[in-house]
């Protein structure tokens, strides 16, 4: 039996219950969502419901009050699970806070983009949204031990951190999972999303990216290789960040002339994801991109530790014409910390100094795999 991983999300979740809002859960598919609410839901008279089913979408479906609430039973606390299947989910959860203030609803979701147009505009002020995303390294060093912790760390680079995946017992069971996530259940969302007819395009789009992982995109090239426009291309690219495959990170700058603006940055919230799509799971002292794993490690897992410490950032890459770059800034209340990411120690460049004397608010840190806990853990 494998060990259970407590999400740090959870105690987050429980203080905004029954609160007479709908919590909505979102995140990529398989990376818990289903299992961390039906923990939530222990031991408090709830019912779990699977909006994939038609039987259950078409009684959510109906808005009939009276129906939808015999259906729902007195429980207390009722999950709706890939809520996004149901049409106008919002105006039916509306119906329900507004009636029955009492009963407390999670609505999950794999997709932002499809959950959120039907959910927020009928459910202004009335719900609380969470991010769960795959296991990050804190809720990972809660329950491993300090040596098996420590070895994990190249696994992590290689394999990711999805639940399912982060527990495998061997490296083979490990590539299984990641190629059964990438192929039957991570893009079921965005193929789906307006009948996108081109799934061979988007894969490609994927491996192009993942191929330039930790370099700044252009969209025109991108377009030109996969034969595409480039409004097809930004729009694919929009639609996996709405279902958490990847992210952006734009280009800091306050107008100064030398600096690059318009740029994007894109990485993937999960490293076994984009190896999945190379077939590139060699050990790390036999990669070339090893640089820009630990780039991308390093910036998707201060993501989950700074939602963690609900610590809230702008994000940005920073580059000016005469190739003067910082892997990653925030920003937050005026003051900038700025961080380039190295896997060997023994690399230490010096902080731009264009950049310290512009920008007098601001530090510098590099991040290396010996100094990498104060940063993420």
């Amino acid at each position: 039996m494998k060990k259970i991983i407590g999400r740090s999300i959870e105690k987050q979740i429980e203080k905004y219950l029954f609160k007479n809002k709908i919590i909505i859960l979102y995140g990529a598919r398989q990376v818990g969502k289903t299992f961390l609410s039906k923990k939530i839901a222990k031991g408090k008279h709830s019912l779990y419901l699977d909006c994939e089913k038609i039987s259950v979408r078409e009684v959510i479906e109906s808005q009939n009050l009276e129906r939808i609430k015999s259906f729902l039973g007195e429980n207390k606390l009722v999950i709706l699970d890939e809520a996004q299947k149901v049409k106008n989910i919002g105006t039916s959860l509306k119906l329900l806070v507004d009636h029955h203030p009492n009963m407390q609803i999670i609505a999950t979701g794999s997709s932002s983009f499809d959950l959120s147009n039907k959910v927020l505009e009928p459910l202004t002020g009335r719900n609380f949204k969470f991010n769960l995303y795959p296991f990050s390294l804190s809720e990972l060093k809660k329950n491993l031990s300090p040596e098996n912790f420590s070895e994990k760390l190249e696994s992590f680079l290689r394999f990711g951190m999805y639940p399912d995946v982060a527990l495998s017992e061997t490296e083979e069971e490990a590539r299984f999972k990641l190629d059964e996530i990438a192929n039957d259940y991570l893009y079921q969302d965005v193929l789906a999303f307006e009948k996108l007819k081109k799934p061979d395009l988007l894969l490609k789009l994927l491996q192009a990216i993942a191929l330039q992982l930790g370099n700044e995109v252009s969209f025109r090239e991108l377009a030109s290789l996969l034969q595409t426009s480039g409004e097809t291309v930004q729009r694919y690219l929009d639609l996996l960040e709405k279902t958490f495959v990847i992210f952006k990170l734009h280009s800091f700058s306050r107008n100064l002339r030398k600096e690059i603006g318009k740029k994007i940055k894109i990485y993937f919230y999960d490293l076994g994801i984009r190896n999945s799509l190379i077939q590139n799971f060699a050990p790390l002292n036999l990669r070339n991109d090893i640089g820009a794993l630990w780039e991308n490690f390093c910036i998707s897992e201060r993501i989950k530790i700074n939602q963690e410490r609900l610590k809230k950032v702008n994000k940005y890459f920073w580059r000016t014409y005469s190739q003067k770059e910082i892997d990653y800034i925030e920003e937050k209340d005026g003051l900038l910390e700025a961080y380039e990411f190295k896997w060997s120690p023994r690399k230490k460049p010096k902080a731009p100094q264009e950049f310290l004397e512009n920008y007098q608010n601001s530090s510098f840190e590099i991040i290396s795999r010996e100094n990498y806990g104060e940063f993420l853990l």
